[in-house]
């Protein structure tokens, strides 16, 4: 019997790693490479709008239906990884989950304030600029919780969760 499950559909793990290099090509570009830094935000806008259309029409382990968990089960889930002996998931943990929905929401408002302070009527508005200089270091902080989530996770159920997002396949529940 196979012991592997297709979890991580292509489009799904297309827009993860777009994502990731987006925001990779940003970060580098910085204001010393402002036209790519632009040019991949934009990128990062699309993806990000795409993945949360995705978050509702996609296949089952792409829904937020599946891994946004009430903060309830979400309390639970915390207790039990300290305790540990949390249950394991094949798709987002209720933790992952709502980093998921944290980090898309943090994606759409760094990029919509970095769109924002490139016209016309917000340009050189401190307020702008400070928001998007902030979500964007906040998305930078929210981005190594993510990791280390990962890592963490990937160690504590003995599989590899950053191989799983490159192949789509998860070991199958025990």
């Amino acid at each position: 019997m196979n012991d592997r499950i297709k979890v991580w559909d292509p489009l799904q793990r297309l827009l993860h790693w777009g994502l990731v290099g987006a925001t990779a090509l940003c970060w580098w570009a910085g204001e010393e490479r402002l036209a790519l830094h632009m040019a991949c935000g934009y990128a990062a806008l699309a993806i990000t709008f795409t993945r949360g259309v995705w978050g509702w029409v996609g296949t089952p382990y792409a829904r937020f239906s599946d891994f946004v968990f009430s903060p309830a089960a979400v309390g639970r889930y915390a207790r039990d990884v300290i305790r540990k002996h949390e249950s394991r998931y094949l798709g987002h943990n209720p933790l992952g989950g709502w980093m998921v929905v944290v980090l898309l929401l943090c994606m759409a408002f760094v990029c919509i304030t970095g769109y924002l302070y490139t016209t016309d009527r917000f340009w050189g508005i401190e307020w702008v600029e400070l928001a998007h200089r902030g979500s964007a270091w906040t998305l930078v902080g929210l981005v190594a919780l993510h990791v280390v989530g990962v890592v963490f996770t990937s160690w504590r159920h003995r599989e590899n969760l950053v191989a799983a997002m490159f192949s789509g396949f998860k070991r199958r529940a025990d």
